[in-house]
């Protein structure tokens, strides 16, 4: 009892086991006038952050939620969010949006805390996801504009190539970390598939070390939906308010089997 006891102080003391938060779509690609459901949700504490299980639901407080249209206008969702959960402790957030007109859109998240598991710490949160907007599913545009622009978040994943289309198995999956706008180099970026367990510590096969330029590269063999995360702690960025900063960034990709713009 006094190990497990021990085990629990210990865990949640420390800003290594705080929760990530991340977006999802019911969809990534949609056609021009239909609705989009949009999930904010909060966990993968598992396996030191890499896996798709909830733990509780995001405090909306200091947290928001953007569908960026390709236009750059910005659509607030926090005010159309319901409560997908039976507790007020469980499931998670979820929006709709009807897209009036075609193009790349992004889902836009982020957060800035000061929680206290011990000691104080400031945790600023990122999550983005894409979707597509078309005219016409038979055949959709290819790396439609805009997935390569910065939201300006204080840790970011920004995708280099389109997430969307052309988006399978064998596209590489190509994303710059940033940390206040700068590459942030030699970081762990996991990405976790939905139906897959990382290996303990480090799995050669799902993980990257970024260069000197804040870039990683994944190719997925499979269809399947992936968290992509990477974590920053700075122990020198405190206040009389908190003792360090806790940095976190999140992008969720869905691969699909079949590309949805060559169909193959």
């Amino acid at each position: 009892m006094f190990v497990r006891a021990l085990l629990c102080l210990l865990c949640f003391s420390t800003p290594l086991c705080a929760h990530d938060t991340w977006v999802e779509t019911n969809s990534n690609v949609i056609r021009t006038g239909d609705a989009i459901y949009v999930d904010l949700k909060l966990g993968n504490h598992g396996n030191d952050h890499r896996d798709f299980k909830l733990a509780s639901k995001i405090d909306l407080a200091g947290c928001s939620l953007n569908i960026v249209a390709p236009s750059g206008k910005e659509f607030d969702l926090i005010p159309e969010l319901v409560d997908v959960g039976y507790a007020p402790k469980e499931g998670f957030w979820n929006a709709k949006f009807a897209a009036a007109k075609p193009g790349l859109y992004q889902v836009s998240h982020a957060l800035d805390k000061i929680v206290n598991h011990g000691h104080p710490v400031r945790s600023l949160k990122s999550g983005k996801t894409f979707f597509l907007v078309s005219d016409t599913l038979d055949k959709v545009a290819e790396n439609a504009a805009g997935f390569d622009q910065p939201q300006g978040h204080p840790l970011e994943l920004v995708p280099q190539v389109s997430t969307v289309a052309p988006m399978g198995p064998g596209q590489a999956i190509t994303v710059q970390l940033l940390l206040r706008g700068k590459p942030l180099s030699d970081t762990v970026v996991s990405f976790v598939p939905r139906r897959a367990t990382l290996k303990a510590d480090w799995d050669e096969t799902y993980e990257r070390k970024t260069d000197p330029q804040g870039i990683a590269t994944f190719t997925p063999t499979t269809g399947d939906q992936y968290l992509i995360v990477a974590h920053h702690h700075a122990t020198d960025e405190k206040t009389a308010e908190y003792d360090e900063t806790a940095y976190s960034a999140t992008l969720t990709v869905l691969v699909p089997e079949i590309c949805p713009c060559c169909g193959e």
